[in-house]
């Protein structure tokens, strides 16, 4: 057995700095080997270093002037002369829109109204279809202001023949939409309003008013707004869009109390009235029309809420996709712009969104839309849908080309869109001011507050219209706002326009241009452009395809270059302008061909005797 005293102990104090003396011997040791060897496999590398920088190169820097693409340079002397002259005096309108103010600051007061070029009677000539409001029911000794129809003698002079053609008629008036619904060979008249609306048809140059019979009277509490006629099934027969605006009455609108100076009561806003649903109505052939407004798919609604999502000022009816057949497009106030495309089976697929036309792109915010108008702004096809907005909100551009069916908003460099942001734009379209072949933009202005200048000094209520000249996808700025030593004094005053339509209201090849004023008069304005470009004016006939040829593609090519137009008189805002196709030439004297593509068939090749006329092109 082992002895009790021999058990374990703790190492003596000298043991134990022996030991630690060993272990540090041995970790240092280590420590110099090892930086021995890292030494020695490093040192080729630092030679390698060495020999890099020693036999280094200096960089030679080379500037290289950079290339912009080649650009036609437009300077003052390059601008066309376009004059547009108010002859308004001489002309024998005196139309004067009556909005019904009365002190109380309505909604409705501010939004009219609209204008329709059209030749009622058949004469060749085109004539002006003015739409009025008038006094509130509710108003004591209330006037009953008219609507008022002007007959063109084709030398820029009217005469009133509204009582004698029955369309003298008093009602809340907003917009009109002209076509020949029943195809019997004269245009009819659909007037739209706050309350009921009115379809009347037109029998040798008189106006019957058959609205009860027709089924597109809608709602009497809706307030209806831009509306137009077009073939959505190309059955042959003319369908009817309405554009409605918000949910709107005395009681809500009074119930709002709006202002712009935190004292007195202002015109209210749209974000202050909830949305509505449209109106589309299928002919049914018979004098009849059917509402298809919910199982075609043009009701809408937020994807989260489930409210309705429109307010619709301005609509436009083009083939978006190429697939011969009319979309809808639709200009909405303070929320999205809609794009129904069309399925070919009766009903519309919204894709505004993805179509890239629904918000302002640079901002993702919706924009206070209300005119509108779609144009085949560039050779080869590209599409434009311009639509004008509310005041510091630049006007949009949005343009496509043939491969690629999305928009981009090309209004700022292409120079439109800088000069309208001021503006609060009403009417806008495309036109061929001066005969060049190439798409202009006009667009009539007017704010809605008769003060606004008080609290924002950059705005006026009465504003200028503008002119924009295109001057081709090759120049540094391809649309130009015209001065007023392009266009005239007169066509620079300022008015509070509204509604705006253009016409050939003298024979002489050239648009001429009328603009409705909110509680004003109307102005006219005589195209005096002197480029002596030529020019073609084509008037299409329908047979199996609706008689007004709405839908039809048209394209010209002279000297090489096509250009393409749609037969489409629906445009601008509350308004509709000439049904016939003015194709400028410029220098041209010869036309290569014109290609005409009717609804749902395919091209033919037609051909006219001679240019600077105007020809009549019937569907075989």
């Amino acid at each position: 057995m082992s002895d009790p005293s021999q058990t374990d102990h703790d190492p003596a104090p000298d043991e134990t700095l022996e030991e630690d003396v060993q272990n540090d011997a041995v970790i240092g040791s280590a420590l110099r080997n090892s930086l021995i060897v890292f030494c020695v496999a490093m040192f080729p590398i630092m030679i390698f270093l060495i020999y890099l920088n020693v036999t280094k190169k200096d960089d030679q820097t080379v500037e290289v002037e950079p290339q912009a693409p080649e650009a036609r340079v437009i300077d003052d002397e390059s601008l066309p002369t376009i004059q547009m002259t108010d002859v308004t005096a001489e002309s024998g309108v005196q139309f004067k829109h009556h909005a019904g103010k009365a002190g109380e600051k309505l909604l409705p007061e501010t939004m009219g109204s609209g204008v329709a070029v059209f030749d009622y009677n058949n004469d060749g000539n085109q004539d002006l279809l003015f739409i009025n409001s008038t006094d509130w029911p509710w108003t004591d000794n209330g006037k009953q202001a008219t609507c008022q129809l002007y007959q063109g003698d084709g030398q820029f002079h009217f005469t009133d023949v509204s009582q004698e053609t029955g369309l003298d008629i008093s009602l809340y008036g907003m917009g009109t939409a002209i076509g020949d619904y029943d195809n019997d060979g004269d245009q009819d008249v659909f007037i739209s309003a706050v309350g009921g609306n009115r379809l009347l048809r037109n029998d040798d140059g008189k106006f019957t008013d058959v609205t009860e019979d027709s089924g597109v009277a809608g709602d009497e509490q809706t307030w209806s707004t831009s509306c137009g006629f077009f073939d959505y099934d190309n059955d042959g027969l003319l369908d009817l869009f309405v554009c409605n605006y918000v949910n709107w009455s005395r009681d809500l609108d009074l119930s709002q109390f709006s202002t712009i100076d935190g004292k007195n009561r202002a015109y209210g806003q749209p974000k202050d009235f909830t949305s509505t649903y449209s109106y589309l109505y299928h002919n049914d052939g018979d004098g009849k029309f059917t509402d298809v407004s919910k199982q075609s798919g043009i009701q809408i609604n937020n994807d989260e809420t489930g409210v309705m999502v429109g307010k619709a000022m301005g609509v436009v009816f083009t083939d978006t996709n190429r697939d011969g057949y009319l979309d809808i497009v639709v200009a909405n106030d303070t929320v999205r712009n809609f794009l129904f495309e069309n399925n070919h089976d009766g009903t519309f697929s919204e894709t505004g969104r993805l179509a890239g036309i629904a918000f302002d792109l640079s901002s993702g915010q919706a924009r206070g839309a209300m005119g509108i108008d779609a144009s085949h702004f560039r050779p080869g096809g590209a599409l434009a849908i311009g639509i004008g907005n509310f005041a510091n909100e630049p006007s949009a551009l949005y343009m496509s080309t043939p491969k690629r069916p999305s928009f981009n908003d090309a209004a700022m460099y292409t120079g439109f869109g800088p000069p309208t942001r001021l503006a609060l734009t009403f009417g806008l379209f495309f036109f061929d001011a001066d005969l060049d072949s190439r798409p202009d933009v006009f667009g009539a202005n007017g704010h809605l507050e008769e003060e606004i200048e008080k609290v924002q000094t950059a705005l006026q209520y009465a504003q200028p219209p503008q002119l924009f000249w295109n001057a081709g996808a090759d120049a540094a700025s391809e649309l130009i706002l015209l001065e007023q030593d392009c266009t005239g004094e007169s066509f620079c005053e300022p008015i509070v326009g509204r509604g705006a339509a253009y016409g050939d209201f003298d024979n002489d090849g050239d648009c001429d241009i009328v603009v409705t004023a909110s509680n004003g008069p109307a102005k006219l304005f005589r195209n005096d452009q002197a480029t002596e470009h030529h020019f073609v004016r084509l008037r299409l006939v329908g047979t199996s395809s609706n008689r007004d040829a709405i839908g039809t593609q048209v394209s010209v090519t002279a000297d090489g270059t096509t250009r393409t137009q749609t037969v489409m008189p629906t445009r601008s805002y509350l308004s509709r302008s000439e049904n016939v196709l003015t194709f400028g030439l410029g220098d041209n004297t010869e036309i290569d061909e014109i290609e005409v593509t009717w609804p749902g068939q395919q091209p033919t090749v037609v051909t006219v005797d001679g240019i600077d006329d105007e020809f009549v092109i019937q569907q075989d």
